[in-house]
């Protein structure tokens, strides 16, 4: 039973196929590399798509569609070309956390709903990292001596844990 010879080993043809999702990520990462050698591009649009393709960016897609047609990636003011009334709710939400004062209620309402407009944007990743882009900013603005005197008392302490145990 073992010799039997006409059972006959079965091909796995999907193997070495490439499936449509791989096509449709290579030729976009092949778009990618083209608009970041395309030296008529700006370079901060196309440092913005470098950063994007190293990361997996959700939005490489709709950054590279722009570029190819022309448009520009980032406005005036430096940030992502995106809807322009979520951006702003984002900016002025996060200055409200952010800012200096005890306002308790006002910092946690705007949390809520800086929260509930990320849930429900179209392009929630996005405006995360805007909302992180600016909240960090604005924090450093308010206290950079004490973020710097933070980090300087965690690398002392590194430093001389590693001395003093040696």
């Amino acid at each position: 039973m073992a010799n039997h010879s006409s059972a006959t080993v079965r091909e796995t043809p999907h193997v070495h196929q490439t499936s449509r999702t791989n096509t449709i990520i290579n030729a976009l990462k092949q778009r990618a590399h083209s608009v970041i050698n395309d030296r008529s591009i700006d370079p901060q649009s196309r440092a913005i798509i470098r950063y994007a393709l190293e990361t997996n960016d959700p939005w490489l897609a709709e950054l590279v569609r722009r570029a190819d047609a022309g448009e520009p990636v980032i406005d005036s003011t430096g940030f992502l070309n995106i809807c322009s009334s979520d951006e702003e709710k984002v900016a002025a939400l996060t200055e409200m956390i952010c800012r200096a004062g005890d306002e308790a209620g006002t910092k946690s309402a705007a949390l809520l709903v800086l929260m509930s407009t990320l849930e429900n944007a179209s392009h929630s990743k996005a405006l995360a990292n805007l909302a992180k882009h600016f909240a960090f900013t604005r924090c450093g603005e308010l206290n950079l001596n004490g973020m710097v005197e933070a980090q300087v008392a965690v690398f002392e302490s590194e430093l001389l844990t590693d001395t003093l145990v040696s």
